[in-house]
């Protein structure tokens, strides 16, 4: 499977964090957000879950294991991350990050424990939430005006990670809906769209929100 790798300047080793796609796969955006993650000191990979093989054959496998919780493409990113600790420039310590069906993937895989930190963007619970009691620390953003992710979720996440005093910061912002991260430079006429389906970037609440999330990271995987 092939990825993006993004290396930071300078004399490593650095904390591994390995980067999971939404439902669009191997975008412009996805490279910019682990390039991002390089530029803030981490060794940072992508893997293309769409190029296991026959795109469509993959991409219908990879969201039916996202809702199903288990398959192949946990697999999948459970190699990026051996690939990040064989490799002499990491520290060992790796994160996940990932962004709508990236988002859910994570949130399954932090109660396995295989990695240090997780940061989950608008992404559904699993539909299982009890594990996540014994996760991983979480650091979540969601917004309000969410019309993929249901009202609540933020204060589900909040309260099933409590009751396992798992360190996390956990944030739904009022005035945006799902993937206000994610900056895809979609060309002017076609934001119009964007913006009625819920779906546009803002930045102000992305800064804060990678801001919470380097902050974060930057406690548990230095």
């Amino acid at each position: 499977m092939p990825g993006y790798l993004a290396v930071p300047d300078g004399q490593g080793p650095w904390p591994g964090v390995v980067v999971v796609q939404d439902v669009l796969g191997m975008t412009t955006d996805l490279r910019r957000i682990t390039d991002r993650l390089a530029a803030c000191g981490y060794l940072a990979m992508a893997p293309a879950l769409y190029r296991r093989g026959p795109k469509i054959k993959c991409m219908i496998s990879t969201i039916r294991e996202h809702f199903a919780g288990h398959g192949a493409a946990y697999d999948h990113l459970v190699a990026a991350r051996d690939h990040l600790i064989a490799d002499e420039r990491c520290t060992g310590k790796v994160g996940l990050v990932g962004f709508c069906m990236g988002a859910g993937f994570c949130l399954v895989l932090s109660s396995q424990g295989l990695f240090d930190a997780t940061a989950a963007n608008y992404g559904l619970l699993p539909q299982d939430i009890e594990p996540l009691s014994r996760s991983c620390p979480v650091v979540a953003s969601f917004g309000a005006k969410d019309r993929i992710v249901a009202g609540g979720t933020a204060d589900k996440l909040e309260a099933v990670l409590a009751r396992g005093e798992v360190p996390r910061d956990i944030k739904e912002y009022s005035d945006v809906g799902h993937s206000f991260m994610n900056n895809w430079g979609i060309p002017g006429p076609v934001r119009i769209i964007e913006r009625i389906a819920g779906m546009a970037y803002s930045e102000p609440e992305a800064e804060d929100a990678w801001q919470r999330i380097l902050t974060f990271f930057g406690e548990h995987l230095s």
